[in-house]
């Protein structure tokens, strides 16, 4: 079993597992959007009672699964987790030094526990998502000139 820091990588087994997975649950939020009743199941075993679980997190499921049965690996933080600087720029996707330079300039927001700093989840997600936002702009604006200047490039 992984640790909490140690990313597991699915096997091709877990992979086609959550792909059968995943698109059952779809038919079943797609049935039922506001809420869906699961049955578990242990091998061997008397079936449990039924649990309701919210439609909000059956598709957070859903989507876990959809990217295990990519091979990818999924981990799950609560939004107000706080994470390292390793971790933040993880979640970016950019190096350490480039988030610390990020956090110095105080385009994220941060604390200092002793001498570490610590980055709210919820900060480095609104980060992401407005630079996400910057560049689908700029990819609209560098189209609509390729269409101005008649370079071939249809929107």
């Amino acid at each position: 079993m992984p640790t909490e820091n140690e990313i597991h990588a699915p096997t091709a087994d877990e992979s086609a597992l959550a792909l059968q997975s995943s698109r059952r649950l779809a038919q079943v939020l797609s049935s039922d959007p506001d809420c869906a009743t699961v049955r578990l199941e242990v091998d061997g075993d008397e079936p449990v009672d039924p649990i309701e679980i919210p439609a909000s997190l059956l598709r957070l499921l859903q989507g876990a699964l959809a990217e295990i049965a990519e091979g990818n690996a999924v981990r799950l933080l609560p939004v107000q987790a706080e994470l390292t600087t390793q971790q933040a720029a993880d979640a970016l996707n950019v190096s350490r030094p480039y988030l610390v330079r990020l956090l110095d300039e105080g385009a994220i927001p941060s604390r200092k526990v002793g001498t570490h700093r610590r980055v709210r989840l919820v900060d480095v997600l609104r980060y992401k998502s407005e630079i996400d936002r910057k560049r689908l702009k700029a990819l609209d604006e560098l189209a609509a000139q390729a269409q101005e200047f008649d370079m071939g490039y249809d929107s």
